[in-house]
C-alpha cells in the first residue's frame, strides 16, 4: 500500500484525479502543481541518492513519472531520447487525451513500456488521427478503443497517412474484408510495412511453388502468416516439410497453421512419434492435438 504523499504525488505528476477532460490543464495551472509538491518526496526516492545526484530536478520528476505509471523509465528513455526534453505539461496532455477515448491507468505500463514514443506524440497530429481511423475505417466504436489500442499499442505510434490507411488499402486489396477481424484480431497487421513486410512475405510463398492466388488464400485463411519471419519461420520449417517430411505442397495450402508451430518443440517430435509408429496421421491432426490426444492416438492407431 502505497503512502498517502506517494500517492499525491502519484496524481499531480501523471494524472488527473478525476475523470480526465480535454484539453488538459494549462501550462502555468500544472507548474504551480508541480512547484506545491513536497520536495522530500522526491528527495526520499532512490534517483536522489549521491549516485544520481548529476540529474536535474526535472530529470528526476520524469523518470519518478515514469516509474510509478510502472513504466520502465531507463527504457523509456533510451527507445526514446526525445523524452529527455520532454516536459511534465506534455506528458500530462498526452494521458489525459488517452483516458478521455477509454484508455485506463493499468493499461500504461503496457502501451508506454512497448511504444515510449507515444509520450512524446502530438496529440492533435499524431493521436487524434489514429482514433478516427479507427472510427471510420475500421468503425471501432469509442467504448471499444480501449480493446483495440490494447491488443496493439505500436497503433498510436504510427501514421495514418504513411502507415495505416496504406496497409488496410493493400489488406483489402487482396481479400481482407472482416473489418471486425482487422481491427480486434489482427490489426498488427495495420503496424506492418507494405513494402518491407507484407509484399515480400506474399512473394515468399509464391517461391515455394504456390500461385498468387494460392498465397493469398494461404494468408487470408491464417493471417499470422504476415508476422512470421521468412528466415527463422518459413524457411526452416519449409525444409523439413518438404526434404524430411516428404509432405506435397497440397498439404500445405490446406493446412497454413503448420508455420504457426514450434519446429523443435511440436513438429519435429510429432513426426519422430509418427515415424516410430509407423501410422499415417494427417498434418491438422498431427499437430493440433494435445500431448495427452497425440499419445492417445498412437497407441489406437498400434492396437
Amino acid at each position: 500500500m502505497p503512502a498517502p504523499g506517494a500517492t499525491a504525488l502519484h496524481s499531480s505528476l501523471c494524472f488527473s484525479p478525476q475523470k480526465p477532460s480535454f484539453p488538459p490543464p494549462n501550462c502555468q495551472q500544472l507548474n504551480t502543481n508541480l512547484a506545491a509538491k513536497p520536495k522530500s518526496l522526491l528527495q526520499n526516492h532512490p534517483l536522489y541518492t549521491p549516485t544520481h545526484a548529476n540529474l536535474s530536478f526535472q530529470i528526476k520528476e520524469k523518470i519518478l513519472c515514469l516509474e510509478i505509471m510502472g513504466v520502465d523509465s531507463g527504457k523509456a528513455l533510451s527507445q526514446n531520447p526525445s523524452l529527455h526534453s520532454a516536459t511534465l505539461e506534455s506528458i500530462h496532455s498526452i494521458i489525459s487525451f488517452l483516458q478521455s477515448n477509454g484508455i485506463q491507468q493499468k493499461d500504461f505500463p503496457r502501451i508506454f513500456g512497448m511504444c515510449p514514443r507515444i509520450l512524446t506524440s502530438n496529440v492533435k497530429t499524431d493521436l487524434i488521427p489514429v482514433f478516427n481511423f479507427l472510427s471510420q475505417y475500421l468503425r471501432v466504436p469509442e467504448n471499444r478503443f480501449r480493446v483495440v489500442i490494447n491488443k496493439c499499442p505500436r497503433l498510436l505510434a504510427s501514421s495514418v497517412r504513411d502507415q495505416l490507411k496504406p496497409a488496410l488499402y493493400y489488406l483489402q486489396r487482396i481479400g481482407f474484408k472482416d473489418l471486425e477481424a482487422l481491427a480486434y484480431h489482427d490489426s498488427v497487421l495495420l503496424v506492418s510495412s507494405v513494402e518491407n513486410t507484407l509484399i515480400p512475405k506474399l512473394k515468399y510463398l509464391e517461391t515455394l511453388g504456390l500461385s498468387k492466388d494460392e498465397a493469398v488464400d494461404m494468408v487470408l485463411r491464417c493471417p499470422a502468416l504476415f508476422t512470421f519471419s521468412i528466415e527463422k519461420n518459413f524457411k526452416p520449417k519449409f525444409e523439413y516439410f518438404a526434404g524430411v517430411m516428404e509432405k506435397k505442397l497440397e498439404e500445405l495450402k490446406e493446412f497454413p497453421q503448420y508455420f504457426a508451430f514450434s519446429l523443435e518443440k511440436r513438429i519435429k517430435p510429432r513426426h519422430v512419434e509418427v515415424l516410430q509408429s509407423g501410422v499415417e496421421v494427417p498434418l491438422p491432426l498431427m499437430l493440433k492435438s494435445t500431448d495427452e490426444e497425440f499419445m492417445k492416438l498412437i497407441k489406437e492407431a498400434n492396437g
